[in-house]
């Protein structure tokens, strides 16, 4: 299993080992614990910017996931690319009260469900599965802090 993680915009107190230890054991709750991810952490600018090319959606938003074929493909190892914005982050946990780190974990969870065919755009019944798994992973993880 390979977990890049890459910073585009540096930010204190985010850990790289310790983005990739939470990542690791996400792949292994989920069941794809030999599959391979890449985490970039990012500003505003640059995700308003991939939003509005892939998405076509003006503005920044808090995370993008981009797949590299199926979750079930045996001929890729790779499962796909998760952007997040620290920035977008930041004012989220403020405006939920909840640490920096907690946000940047539940962004994380979010956008690895994405790449695994989770779409809580579909229905409202998707969107509260896709919330339950959520709540799950992040108990999960947080038990690691």
């Amino acid at each position: 299993m390979e977990i890049q993680i890459q910073f585009r915009r540096r930010t204190p107190g985010l850990s790289a080992a310790k983005i990739r230890r939470k990542a690791a054991a996400l792949l292994d709750a989920l069941g794809c614990p030999s599959k391979e991810l890449s985490i970039l952490f990012t500003d505003d600018g640059h995700i308003a910017k991939l939003n509005g090319i892939y998405r076509k959606k003006e503005g920044p938003t808090n995370v993008l996931a981009f797949p590299q074929g199926s979750p079930d493909d045996l001929f890729t190892d790779m499962l796909g690319d998760v952007v997040i914005s620290v920035d977008t982050a930041g004012r989220e946990a403020e405006s939920l009260g909840e640490p920096f780190e907690i946000t940047i974990q539940r962004l994380m969870i979010h956008g690895l469900l994405h790449l695994l065919g989770y779409d809580h755009e579909r229905s409202g019944e998707a969107a509260e599965e896709m919330e339950k798994e959520e709540r799950r992973l992040l108990a999960m993880i947080r038990e690691d802090n």
